[in-house]
């Protein structure tokens, strides 16, 4: 497709092949007529002309006008008959004569024509422009003209038809140079848009975006921009994320070999001693080791997130039913939560993903588990599916008490919980997992009074 240079080309011959050709017709006539004038009534046959010309011109333009008002292309000025008393001579004169419609002149001149449509309810004005040609002034000219054909026997016209020569010549460049210079706007204006927003974009400005409006290769262009500067945005915060999540992982795993280290050879000690103690001693070492057991079994627990977290699990993305996932979850679920109301709304067109099994059915049970805690006794969870586009679409919902903008701020961080027990690490492995599948997890407005979340996955293999 090549409509830009077509256009581009359609410019330069309007503006340089046509003004030229008529140009050079307009020189040889009146160059030809101008010689052979030499008496008054070759001046009188000219003058004739012109105002037959101008008749036609006139007559043309009421067509066009008359045509234009009742085509609906030009707005009438309506005048109401209830302000008779405000109205001009003219417009009085004319709604007094029982006419249905008048055309007259009006403006510097006479450079308007008035269209004059009489209504149920008044009278319709239409205006048009005559390009710069001032009728009655014109008409002057005409009759002096005439005139002077009366009172002079000859006159040499040479002059003036050179000074009409050049004034239409110019005319006709000014009227060529200002349609070229107001199609190149409109072509390059654009693309200097483009230029703009590739350097902002290029400086670090990642959320510039341009409007288009335009269905040629500029606003495709265009298009392609503000798409490829939403991708990149969107990767870039992937990368940030997922590179800020590689290093609390290996925090994580050193912290969690270096805890579990320290944490086993300390159990056995506790249960040797506890073994070892006298019968005096046996309840009061068989609590204290109760309670050393525990909290040791409570620091086993938060090493196994650890290391959960700072694993790389496997993903063998495939096709994934939705519908049927979440389905699954909330199934799961239901026992443990029983006092909590569980709502699915689901696409009827059945939206598929194309992510790892595990991975979806992790981030699904951590937001609907977190939702039902949240949402407590007698509270709600809504999930719903959708497909938009390329991705398709999950979201969960509680009617819980909300998040804060502070919560939200750090939400996906890890060691972050709001909760009585947990790491806080769920909805981190949760975005990661999202984000390794070409998706991610967004915190939405609640459509049951609490938090609402989205999850966004592609829904075929060429998106990741």
């Amino acid at each position: 497709m090549h409509r830009l240079r077509n256009r581009l080309l359609a410019a330069f011959l309007a503006a340089t092949i046509l003004p030229l050709a008529a140009t050079l017709w307009i020189t040889a006539s009146l160059l030809e007529r101008s010689l052979g004038y030499t008496t008054t009534a070759e001046l009188d046959h000219l003058s004739q002309s012109l105002e037959s010309t101008v008749r036609e011109f006139y007559q043309r333009e009421r067509d066009t006008l008359r045509d234009d008002a009742g085509a609906g292309r030009v707005s009438p000025t309506s005048f109401s008959i209830d302000d008779t008393n405000t109205w001009p001579d003219s417009l009085r004169e004319f709604w007094s004569s029982g006419e249905s419609e008048r055309f007259g002149l009006s403006g510097a001149g006479g450079n308007h024509i008035e269209y004059l449509l009489r209504e149920e309810n008044g009278v319709a004005v239409y205006t048009r422009q005559l390009g710069g040609i001032r009728m009655q002034a014109l008409t002057e000219e005409l009759r002096e003209s005439r005139a002077l054909v009366d009172s002079i026997e000859g006159r040499d016209l040479e002059r003036g038809f050179t000074l009409t020569l050049v004034l239409l010549v110019t005319a006709v460049w000014l009227v060529a140079l200002a349609s070229l210079i107001y199609v190149a706007s409109r072509i390059t204006r654009p693309i200097q848009e483009l230029a703009a927003g590739l350097a902002d974009f290029a400086a670090g400005n990642m959320d510039r975006r341009l409007d288009s409006g335009r269905s040629d290769e500029v606003g495709q262009a265009i298009d392609a921009f503000n798409d490829m500067a939403g991708q990149l945005a969107r990767s870039r915060e992937r990368l940030v994320y997922l590179t800020r999540v590689a290093s609390w992982q290996t925090l994580a795993r050193k912290t969690a070999h270096e805890l579990k280290n320290s944490l086993t050879p300390i159990r056995l000690t506790v249960e040797e001693m506890v073994a070892r103690t006298p019968k005096a001693d046996d309840a009061f070492m068989a609590q204290a080791g109760q309670i050393v057991v525990s909290e040791i079994d409570t620091l086993e627990r938060r090493v196994r997130a650890f290391s959960e977290f700072s694993s790389e699990p496997s993903a063998r993305p495939e096709t994934i039913d939705l519908n049927a996932c979440l389905e699954e979850r909330v199934s799961l679920l239901r026992p443990n939560f029983a006092d909590v109301h569980f709502d699915l709304r689901l696409d009827g067109a059945a939206p598929t993903a194309w992510a790892g099994p595990d991975q979806v059915r992790g981030i699904l049970t951590n937001l609907l588990k977190n939702a039902a805690e949240a949402a407590g006794r007698g509270g709600r969870v809504l999930g719903l599916t959708a497909s938009k586009g390329k991705d398709a679409i999950v979201e969960i919902h509680d009617s819980g008490s909300g998040l804060s903008q502070n919560v939200v701020e750090g939400l996906f961080e890890p060691m972050i919980t709001f909760k009585k027990d947990g790491m806080g690490l769920g909805l981190s492995i949760a975005r990661k997992n999202a984000m390794l599948s070409g998706g991610d997890i967004d915190v939405i407005e609640g459509r049951l009074g609490g938090a609402g979340f989205r999850v966004v996955l592609p829904r075929n293999q060429a998106q990741r």
